[in-house]
């Protein structure tokens, strides 16, 4: 390719990565009809991408043949990202630390786009805890994580980031844009992120950025349902959270000094 010519995706291979993509977000699978109103595929066309990648190992189809799903091919490409992931083993046991002290849910996010993505769990040895999954996404917006790494950047590039107008996860989910300005200002003074509630009702997540690139693109949090929060705790996390991170800075020194 010449410096200057402008790029032109190649059809098949986008679409069969739409294709994963719209079954990555259908945990319950899809049907033909469904894909090809979704992703406005000719059926026909559709029909031998999607057989394809059955052959391959990316899609599964049930027992009827009649509805889809990815398939062991896309879980283990998944796995060997995060195991090539750097920031993922680094932190480790700064996850393992932080679920041991408080026994509620940790993760990794990563910022993708207007969204964020777990990259890495410790779950809560408590039977009330939230939902979620590795490799799961959610509008950067309405989560702690997602919020602390908008705040890293200008408001300009926030605007640019996302996608307008913001979906409503819950009735406390921020959606204005004046409002998310407000909040990323108040994140920037204070160093961390709270959600409250905006993501999950019942949920309040502490989120800090990992201090590993400027601007960060990856952070860590602590989720704890409301029953179990009080001001003593919110404040033993905020500190927790603080000092991870300055764990982490410690260890960047180090390895650039090295």
């Amino acid at each position: 390719m010449t410096t200057g010519e402008a790029f032109q995706p190649v059809k098949s291979a986008g679409r069969a990565l739409d294709v994963l993509e719209a079954l990555a977000a259908a945990p319950s699978g899809r049907s033909l009809v469904e894909l090809a109103r979704t992703l406005e595929i000719p059926k026909s066309s559709l029909h031998g991408i999607l057989r394809t990648m059955t052959q391959r190992g990316w899609v599964e189809a049930d027992p009827t043949g009649s509805r889809f799903s990815l398939g062991v091919r896309a879980l283990q490409v998944g796995a060997a990202y995060l195991e090539a992931d750097d920031t993922t083993g680094l932190l480790g046991g700064v996850l393992d630390q932080l679920s041991a002290s408080f026994g509620e849910t940790v993760h990794l996010g990563r910022l993708d786009g207007a969204h964020i993505v777990y990259l890495a769990k410790r779950e809560s040895v408590h039977p009330l805890r939230l939902y979620s999954a590795i490799g799961r996404q959610l509008p950067a917006h309405a989560t702690a994580l997602g919020k602390a790494l908008l705040a890293e950047r200008p408001d300009e590039a926030v605007d640019r980031m996302l996608s307008w107008p913001l979906p409503a996860l819950t009735r406390r989910t921020i959606t204005d844009p004046g409002e998310l300005h407000a909040e990323l200002a108040t994140i920037r003074s204070q160093g961390y992120a709270v959600d409250h509630e905006e993501n999950t009702e019942g949920i309040v997540c502490f989120a800090v950025v990992v201090p590993l690139a400027e601007p960060a693109v990856d952070a860590i949090s602590l989720s704890i349902p409301v029953a179990r929060l009080s001001a003593g705790i919110q404040e033993r996390v905020v500190t927790a959270l603080r000092e991870a991170a300055g764990q982490v800075r410690a260890a960047r020194a180090l390895l650039s000094a090295s």
